[in-house]
């Protein structure tokens, strides 16, 4: 009686107790996203005469200017027209650049209501323009901020713009408004790479 070649390599396995491990099948039909070895990040300072705006990306070389100015509006302008222009030139910054996350400066204690309600109506402007892109909002304390760019929480403005200049690589020290903001964004990658108790405050 003839046996096939397929049943003799059955006995074989039989005999020798060996069983045969399925090969695993591997599904590619799903895109595995690459990892992203830069993350663009929006620092905010707002104001509503002078609102300073700063979008760095870090690399592995190091943080990188990639945009920085300051929504200036003139003292004449009604604070309706000044709100819209920072949510107008916001929007701008952030459809050009696509920031990941946006870091803005933390209250403060204001010399008087007036102040306090005016400097509260240019942050919700600013900060509803940067939650209508989609980006994730962080507070810093501007003495944390000082003291994590310059390593001293008082510092004057000048040398917090002159140590952003130094960090970004850049030919000449920002307008003030401007220095604040990227230095905000400098502070906020520097706490997020490294141990901290005080974790940066999400809004």
């Amino acid at each position: 009686m003839g046996i096939t070649p397929q049943q003799f390599r059955q006995m074989q396995d039989r005999v020798s107790g060996s069983k045969r491990v399925a090969k695993p099948v591997l599904d590619n039909t799903v895109p595995v996203a690459p990892r992203r070895n830069a993350q663009v990040l929006l620092g905010l300072d707002p104001s509503l005469r002078g609102t300073g705006f700063g979008v760095i990306r870090l690399t592995t070389s190091g943080p990188q200017a990639l945009a920085f100015g300051t929504i200036s509006c003139p003292p004449g302008w009604e604070h309706s027209r000044c709100l819209l222009k920072i949510v107008q030139e916001l929007r701008q910054v952030l459809q050009q650049h696509h920031p990941e996350v946006c870091v803005v400066e933390g209250l403060f204690y204001a010399q008087n209501l007036q102040t306090a309600i005016v400097m509260g109506e240019a942050r919700g402007a600013a900060l509803a323009a940067v939650a209508e892109a989609g980006a994730q909002i962080f507070e810093l304390a501007p003495r944390r901020v000082k003291q994590a760019i310059v390593g001293y929480g008082a510092a004057q403005k000048l040398a917090v713009a002159k140590m952003v200049q130094r960090m970004l690589k850049l030919p000449e020290p920002p307008a003030h408004d401007a220095a604040d903001a990227l230095a905000l964004a400098l502070a906020h990658a520097q706490s997020v790479n490294r141990y901290s108790l005080a974790a940066p405050r999400k809004i």
